[in-house]
This record gives C-alpha cells, structure tokens and sequence, in this order.
C-alpha cells in the first residue's frame, strides 16, 4: 500500500515538474516566434528587402519559426499526454521531418551567396537573379522534402492494419515501425550534416582567401561576409547536434528520471530552440538597412518620428538664431 502511495506520488512531482518546464518553454518560444513574425512583416512591408539575400533570410525566419512551433505542439503533447489520430501524426511528423532538413539547406544556400556575392562579385547579379532565386528556392525544397516523404510512405505501408484508428501522444518515434527505418534516417542526417559542413567550411576557407587579396576598402565587407558565415557554421552545428540528443536522452533515462527530464529539456532549448536564434542575430541585428527598418516597425515609426522632429527642431532652432544675429 505505501510503495503504491510512493509510486504515485513520483509520478505527480514528475508530471508537475514536466509541465512547470514545459511552460517556462512557452515564454521563450512565445518572444522568438513574436521576434521572427515582426522581421517577416518587416521584410513583406520594404520592397528594397528582394534580393537573394533576404529572400533566403525571410525563408529561414519562417522555416525556423514554422520548426519552433512544430516543436513546441510535439513538447506539450508529451508533456499532457494529448492523444491524436495516427494518420495525423505521421503528416505531422512528415512535415516537421522536411522544415528540419530545409532549414541547414536554406542555410548552405546562404553560404553560398555570399560566396559568389564576394568571390565573385561581376557575376552576383547574374546568378542571383530573381528566376534563379526561385530555382533555388524549390530546389532546397524539394532536396529536404525526399528523406521525409520516403520515411513517411515507407511508415505508412509498414503500419499494421488494426493500428491505422488508433491513437497516440505524436513523436517522430511513432512512424518507426521497424528498426531499419530509424537506422535509414538517423544515416540520411549523418550525411546530410557531413555534406553541409564540407560545403560551409568549403566557403568558408575561399573567402578567407578573398579577403586576404583584398583592397584596403573592400576588406570590412569581406570579413563581414566572413563572420557571417562563420555564425552560419554554428547555427548548422547546433541545429545537427539535435540528431545526437536521443541517445543521450536513453542514457539519462537509465541514470534517474528526474536527470533524464532536465536533460532533454536543456537538449530542447540547446539544439532546438539557440539555434533559431542565430537568424536574427545574424541578419536582423548585423544589417544596419534591415535593422532600422525593423525598429521603425517595432515602435511604430515613433522613435524615428522622434528622432527626425528632434533633427528638425534643432535645424529651426539653428535658422532663428542665425536670423537674430542677422
């Protein structure tokens, strides 16, 4: 009788402390979601934000944004135990799967172009031209959606019939009906990920070299373009450590249920969710054109009503008192 008063005690100061975690989650996600919607308005509202560069900046924001809440609805379904149809799993699962393969080729593509915008500057406008854009836009699109939709057919054929009306709390885990599938998809993201890291790096050391044949008065731009990528190689190692985070997960859960449930928490915020911060970071803060922008929209135009009325003042200010003088 005690040992089953225990037992379910536990189980309430583990579901407690899942769902106290699970809320601090949604602030954080709540404010980047926020963050990354007002960039998405600020990029749909300047028409000077069209070229290559922020085209694939504004699909980053809303592949990372569209991964957080995929994300989040897969935490919280597991933390409250919510139960949906199988068949809607699988396509939740399917779509989340092709968001997270899309966004590091989103980022490769971003590489990319400033590869060719500083290395090869006479042929950028050529190659980033708005028919190319849009090729290279459903190419990264249908590059990441092929792992994803194989795993989801496979899945789908492999379900056992009477399973096909049930329902469950949604994981990626639900579609691996066999143990082969899962070994297929954690090596289609191994080499994803050695691939795209060749490529940055690849990137990477061309214009180092760039910069170092530079003139005096090309250099700031090129070390720019330089740090840019370099925090794209850290958004990409971020976001495919979350493909090591399950066997940790199975580690800490051997250990003691408490450590596993901190650990993949942290796992969630580390891998997950850091890295959809770096976009902003990268483009948002760094770019001194989107950046006024977005703070124009952020305070309503009213800091920068402010700053021009001040401006005007104290050109009003100057005329007077040269008229007096007068």
């Amino acid at each position: 009788m005690n040992s089953t008063a225990n037992s379910s005690l536990g189980n309430t100061f583990i579901s407690k402390a899942i769902k106290e975690k699970s809320l601090t989650v949604q602030v954080l996600v709540g404010i980047l979601l926020y963050v990354n919607g007002l960039m998405i308005f600020t990029f749909l509202k300047k028409e000077t934000f069209r070229d290559t560069r922020y085209i694939l900046f504004a699909q980053t924001l809303f592949v990372d944004s569209a991964i957080m809440l995929f994300a989040d609805l897969t935490l919280v379904g597991s933390a409250y135990q919510l139960f949906i149809h199988i068949i809607f799993c699988y396509i939740f699962c399917t779509v989340m799967g092709w968001l997270s393969i899309c966004s590091p080729v989103t980022l490769v593509a971003m590489c990319l172009e400033r590869y060719v915008a500083i290395c090869l500057p006479l042929r950028h406008a050529s190659i980033s031209s708005p028919k190319n854009t849009i090729n290279g836009l459903l190419i990264v699109w249908g590059v990441s959606g092929v792992v994803p939709v194989v795993i989801f057919i496979i899945a789908f054929a492999y379900t056992p019939t009477n399973a096909m009306n049930s329902y469950v709390v949604c994981s990626i885990e639900v579609m691996f009906q066999v143990k082969w599938l899962a070994d297929m998809r954690a090596a289609s993201h191994q080499l994803l990920c050695v691939i795209t890291l060749f490529i940055v790096a690849s990137t990477y050391i061309k214009i180092m070299v760039a910069a170092k044949s530079a003139s005096a008065e090309n250099k700031k731009s090129t070390y720019k373009g330089l740090r840019t990528v370099i925090l794209h190689g850290l958004q990409l190692i971020l976001g495919m450590m979350q493909l090591i985070t399950p066997y940790i997960d199975i580690l800490t859960l051997k250990v003691d249920i408490m450590l596993f449930i901190n650990v993949k928490f942290s796992n969630f915020m580390l891998f997950w969710i850091l890295p959809r911060c770096l976009s902003p970071l990268v483009y948002g803060l760094r770019d001194k054109k989107f950046y006024n922008a977005l703070k124009y929209y952020a305070f309503c135009g009213i800091y920068v009503y402010k700053k021009h009325k001040i401006k005007d003042s104290k050109t009003i200010g100057g005329a007077l008192s040269i008229s007096i003088h007068n």
